[in-house]
């Protein structure tokens, strides 16, 4: 029986690959002469998705299906989401122009419905990935029980899938039992470059099916599987089936002719086959040649709606980069755009009317209202945009802040998350801890004694029942609240993706909070950025930080990560030298990832806060003294906003240190040796250089547009200090993180930092080697304050 929607989707499968076509074109034609862009990646990868996006969108998904769109096909993506109502002709017309449809889909930055941003190849894909498990994770806490569970969905272009962060992933899935994720391979054999290699589908079959995928491939249409039927028909799949791609992919450009010699030269004078290929014109022949998997609606409709299971699933869709379009199949497709003349015939073959090209209905045979009315009736557009919205979690007043002489912040960041993990507060429910096997050696152990690891099947610590002695119990229950992850970097920063947009995906707010070593973060970086460009929120806490871990050596040394704090956009960085610090910054952090203000300045410090962000905390594994001090709302406010002062600087100070982290011992040494020598010396505990930069750079913009009462924390802070005074900057990582303090208000300034690798020793060994320990400090503000000498500078080695 035919299917009665088939007639709709076929016409505005049309469509869709029209407005898509004319959406690049349009964009292409305004802007390529003036920027000399061009943007025919586009077109050609966007068509080969245009019949299974049809299928998927107007008749399989249901509202609460979420997807990651492959990044080239946008456009299909946004030609259908106009065609829903929810993109606007102005922002179709200026496709890859300012404040117009984003070339690759975004949360932030696109105003139609896009579920998962994808751009950076291979990072939306195990983002559906994590997603359903997140899923389960709210599932499992009894959470939103009257939603039902939806399919993360994944359309992957084949060469995307050498992303080897697409294979940690599938690991990791294994290991955690996925469950309800589709995985769609637009296999159209082409990458960016070139034809991918023969036989590559069968190396993703047999990989999916060893981690317990279910494996559908999708590779002859309902055409195709007509004619096999027919006498000869079998010599046929067996030609096609034994095609090497690059062949394929030529014939497909070269069209109907081209099919039939090729044919016939091959299988010869073989009577059924031939009068197989005979009884079909050229154009016939073409459209049984290219009637693959991947764009027979039929077949598409089955294969979808066949799946009455939450097992993960992968569909391997044979396709055609450039479907539909005169430069469909030619290797160079990639960077190919249809000409002037191109665009006149497509025109016409679409039967749009001049003037008529963004009319939602223009060329379609079917009664007006019967196209809308099928559209009303979409499942996936049932509730319009399906984005939730979720309470804000209270945020206690203070958290409980340990009261030890000695602690190294990871010390105190455990204690402290055992303390809630203690309590009731409702806080210590929606934290969600997870960790890539550094759980224990990033101080996690506490909390997850008490709150247990996630698993959506209970399994008991074997040591506890065998009554073997361990400092920790490793349960695992649907109720836990620690994700274990394996040791993979990128792994953890699309799980805190996730995690991070639970209550947008899914209706309930979460706090994740992810550990790992300092210097790794690096190696996770580009999943790092991804996640902050989605507006996902979470705590990262990085230790140890700098070159304190010193018997490691410099592998596990980090340098530069205090940059990447201040140059990542929607991550607030801190590092604080103690506990008391930590444990105001943590509770700003609870309360600053659930914010979502219009973002206007405060003009206390200039920042944004209203919007919210998420939060990087750079640790430190060394125990310094701490403070005994009471915390004052004006100390705390300092603290968040930046820096404040441990010993403020007198009239006629000659010399301030400011120093970040777990150099305060040294910073406040060196102060003490030196004060006898140089006048009015202060100390400038700085918590945040990126939010001081920030908060600077802001007020600097607000009094070029005219706001001349604009100052920022850090320009106060310093105003004070006289103009001859040196400043001297010094942190364990790299100097160029408060070198910019000196052009605030044009204090001479020395900063001490790292800036090679390390090497393995004791603390003081390589605070010594890199002059950050106290004499380098006294010895760089003897150069830039000089004077009598100061009596403690002992030469430097």
């Amino acid at each position: 029986m035919t299917d009665p929607r088939l007639p709709y989707l076929t016409e505005f499968e049309r469509k869709i690959l029209w407005l898509s076509s004319w959406t690049i074109h349009n964009a292409n034609h305004l802007r390529s002469n003036r920027d000399g862009l061009k943007i025919g990646g586009h077109q050609a990868s966007s068509a080969s998705l245009s019949t299974i996006m049809t299928a998927l969108y107007l008749a399989v998904l249901k509202p609460e299906d979420r997807v990651a769109v492959k990044p080239h096909a946008s456009p299909i993506f946004h030609a259908i989401q106009y065609l829903l109502g929810h993109q606007t002709r102005e922002k179709l017309e200026n496709f890859r122009g300012y404040k117009g449809a984003q070339s690759y889909p975004s949360r932030t930055k696109d105003i139609d419905d896009v579920d998962f941003s994808t751009g950076s190849v291979g990072l939306g894909v195990a983002q559906t990935l994590f997603a359903s498990l997140v899923q389960d994770y709210v599932k499992a806490h009894g959470w939103r029980k009257e939603n039902p569970e939806g399919r993360m969905i994944a359309l992957v272009g084949d060469a995307e899938m050498d992303e080897g962060n697409i294979f940690e992933a599938l690991l990791e899935g294994w290991k955690q039992g996925l469950r309800n994720t589709w995985w769609i391979i637009d296999y159209n054999r082409q990458s960016l470059d070139a034809v991918v290699r023969e036989g590559l589908y069968a190396r993703f079959e047999a990989l999916f099916r060893s981690f317990g995928w279910d494996v559908v491939v999708l590779k002859h249409g309902s055409l195709m599987q007509e004619a096999f039927r027919e006498p000869g028909g079998e010599r046929l799949r067996e030609w096609i089936d034994s095609c090497p791609n690059q062949l394929y992919s030529a014939l497909t450009f070269q069209g109907g002719a081209a099919w039939r010699k090729r044919l016939l030269d091959d299988l010869g004078d073989q009577g059924d086959v031939t009068r197989l290929i005979e009884r079909r014109s050229d154009a016939e022949l073409a459209r049984l040649m290219s009637n693959l998997g991947g764009h027979d609606l039929p077949s598409l409709l089955q294969a979808f709606e066949a799946v009455d299971h939450d097992r993960p699933t992968v569909f391997i869709a044979y396709t055609i980069k450039g479907f539909g379009l005169p430069l469909a199949g030619h290797k160079d497709n990639h960077a190919g755009l249809l000409t002037p003349a191109q665009m006149e015939g497509f025109r016409a073959s679409a039967e749009v009317r001049p003037g008529h090209e963004w009319d939602k209905f223009d060329g379609l045979s079917l009664p007006q209202a019967d196209l809308e009315r099928f559209l009303a009736s979409v499942p996936f557009n049932a509730r319009g945009k399906r984005r939730y919205e979720a309470e804000k979690v209270p945020v206690p007043a203070a958290l409980v802040t340990p009261q030890q002489p000695t602690m190294s912040t990871q010390q105190g960041f455990g204690l402290i998350l055992n303390e809630l993990a203690r309590s009731s507060e409702p806080l210590a429910d929606r934290i969600v801890t997870t960790a890539p096997d550094v759980t224990v050696s990033t101080n996690l152990g506490a909390w997850v004694n008490r709150r247990g690891l996630f698993a959506r099947e209970e399994m008991r610590d074997i040591f506890r029942s065998e009554r073997i002695p361990s400092t920790f119990t490793w349960d695992f229950s649907p109720k836990g609240q620690h994700i274990e992850l394996g040791i993979a970097e990128m792994n953890l920063f699309i799980l805190l993706s996730a995690l991070g947009l639970s209550h947008s995906l899914f209706g309930e707010r979460l706090l994740p909070i992810g550990t790992l070593y300092d210097p790794f973060i690096a190696r996770g970086l580009d999943a790092l950025n991804y996640a902050c460009y989605q507006d996902a929120r979470f705590i990262v806490a990085a230790t140890p930080s700098g070159v304190t871990l010193a018997p490691e050596g410099g592998a596990h040394q980090s340098i530069g990560t205090p940059l990447i704090g201040m140059a990542q956009d929607g991550l607030a960085s801190f590092e604080p030298a103690f506990v008391d610090e930590l444990s105001v910054i943590l509770r700003w952090a609870f309360d600053y990832l659930q914010r979502d203000g219009e973002g206007e300045p405060n003009e206390r410090s200039w920042l944004r806060d209203e919007t919210g962000g998420s939060v990087y905390l750079r640790l430190s594994t060394r125990s310094v003294d701490q403070p005994q001090r009471d915390m004052s709302p004006d100390l705390a406010s300092d603290i968040v906003d930046g820096a404040y002062w441990m010993r403020k600087p007198g009239p006629n100070a000659q010399v301030v240190v400011a120093y970040t982290g777990a150099v305060a011992p040294e910073a406040i040494e060196a102060l003490g040796l030196m004060a006898e020598d140089r006048r009015d010396v202060g100390l400038l505990a700085i918590t945040s250089a990126d939010r001081l930069n920030a908060g600077w750079t802001a007020a600097q913009r607000a009094r070029e547009r005219g706001l001349v009462h604009a100052r920022s924390h850090i320009e106060r802070l310093l105003g004070e200090v006289p103009l001859h005074c040196g400043l001297v900057t010094v942190l364990d990582g790299h100097p160029a993180t408060l070198a910019w303090l000196g052009s605030v208000m044009g204090h001479r300034t020395r900063s001490l930092g790292v800036e090679h690798f390390g090497q393995t020793g004791t603390v003081q060994d390589l605070y010594r080697h890199f002059g950050i320990d106290a004499q380098g400090i006294i010895a760089a503000a003897e150069m830039i304050a000089p004077g009598r000498p100061i009596r403690h500078l002992r030469a430097l080695g």
